[in-house]
């Protein structure tokens, strides 16, 4: 029975059906049982489970050159850095880099999504939008000069008592401060009395002029008038206050000498204060008089609105700053002089093209921002700014709206950029050197 099998015209089948079976089996093994699981095979590359065709497996910096030239049809590390490689797709493959850059030391950079998504590439639009200056900066609360007086005598004199006797006390116009003793006011009181005495014109001159000199004295017209009419002459004399506000500074003291040179007392009015904030030289064009600022306590979160009053004409040496004045009503007293404050001035700058400002590299010369040209490719600009506020920056020239631009992680596009500008000027040196010593051989050999 087995003889008659296995004859010699039915083996050479037998043998070939075994082998049949075989290479299925092996296919079979190979593909995994499915026809597209993953790790399966096109073309001999290893697939990921993305469901695009990748074309092969890159070192995630083989953009930049040697040594980074590493490439491989399945997953694995790249041997020269150790990081993993990461896949090519076939929509990737794009012959857009090959684009001349308008900008001089940088190229057109091509980064696949898995490498922007590895070194945390971020975009952003450019967009037209209000933007608005904000020159944050420290300012200090001071009293108003121009609500501040100082109390001097007009005489020699010895204090005899005070009526204000201590630094925070808030007077009023006219209420009595200190009383003192002179001998200069106590004649010319005399003088007055005596005066008056005389029924003629003569003595009424002499009168009209004691008063005179009384009231240049500072004595009030209350107190002459009690003198008069008393005919009694007052020891100890009453100044009494200027201006309504808080005495901010007393020096005087009871029995003291006093000359009027002396300064008795420094009251202010702080219903109405000054802010003096710190700008630094370089955002003082950005600062105008009449801006409006928003002024917040620092300990309080309390926010009051004012407005610029005045630009200092001269910058400190030492901080490179100049004054900023805002004026700001007071009627609770809760800013109080020597307050730190933040201020935040504003200014608008109108309707224009912004970008993140993560998106300008200021390379000291120019400024550059990256642009996406197509998936995954970007090129160099050259750029023009303007105002920088709310994290933006105002794009003069350069970038259009709605243009997509790299907002984040731009400084390894840039490396990336001017590293490949470098390589291909060195290939293009050396190629001008080839060409070169061709023409001179040429040269060599007509001779």
């Amino acid at each position: 029975m087995l003889k008659q099998l296995f004859n010699r015209q039915t083996l050479p089948w037998i043998l070939t059906a075994a082998f049949a079976v075989a290479l299925v089996i092996v296919l079979f093994a190979k593909g995994g049982g499915s026809a597209a699981p993953k790790g399966n095979e096109i073309n001999g590359v290893v697939q990921d489970s993305s469901g695009r065709r990748v074309t092969t497996w890159l070192d995630p910096m083989y953009s930049q050159g040697p040594p980074h030239v590493y490439k491989s049809n399945k997953p694995g590390r790249a041997p020269d850095c150790g990081m993993k490689l990461v896949p090519l797709y076939a929509e990737e493959e794009t012959t857009s880099t090959s684009v001349p850059s308008t900008v001089s030391g940088y190229s057109n950079v091509s980064l696949p999504p898995a490498r922007q998504q590895l070194i945390g590439v971020k975009l952003a639009k450019a967009e037209l939008r209000p933007l608005a200056t904000g020159i944050r900066t420290i300012g200090v609360v001071a009293t108003d000069e121009r609500r501040q007086a100082q109390v001097h005598t007009k005489f020699e004199g010895f204090i005899e008592s005070l009526f204000v006797n201590f630094t925070g006390q808030s007077v009023r116009r006219g209420d009595p401060l200190l009383s003192i003793y002179s001998p200069d006011l106590l004649a010319t009181q005399q003088e007055l009395i005596l005066a008056g005495r005389m029924h003629s014109d003569l003595g009424r001159t002499l009168a009209e002029a004691a008063r005179r000199r009384l009231l240049l004295w500072d004595m009030s017209t209350g107190d002459i008038n009690r003198v008069v009419r008393s005919g009694q002459a007052v020891r100890a004399v009453t100044l009494r206050s200027p201006v309504s506000g808080v005495v901010l500074t007393k020096s005087a003291l009871p029995g003291t000498r006093v000359m009027p040179a002396d300064t008795l007392y420094v009251i202010a009015d702080l219903s109405s204060i000054w802010i003096l904030a710190d700008v630094y030289e370089a955002d003082l064009p950005f600062v105008r008089v009449g801006q409006t600022a928003q002024v917040t306590l620092s300990s309080s979160g309390q926010s009051w609105n004012g407005r610029v009053t005045f630009v200092a004409p001269v910058v400190e040496e030492a901080t490179r700053t100049a004054k900023v004045r805002i004026e700001l009503p007071n009627p609770n007293g809760l800013l109080k002089p020597e307050m730190y404050t933040n201020v935040t001035l504003h200014k608008p700058v109108g309707d224009v093209i912004t970008v993140p400002d993560g998106a300008v590299m200021q390379t000291g010369t120019r400024s550059i921002v990256f642009v996406q040209t197509g998936p995954g490719q970007f090129a160099p600009r050259e750029v023009q700014t303007g105002a920088k506020a709310e994290g933006l920056y105002q794009i003069r020239s350069g970038v259009q709206a709605g243009e997509t631009v790299v907002a984040d992680a731009n400084f390894l596009v840039d490396s990336e950029s001017r590293l490949k500008s470098a390589i291909s000027g060195m290939g293009g040196m050396a190629g001008m050197s080839d060409s070169s010593q061709k023409q001179k051989a040429e040269g060599r050999k007509q001779k």
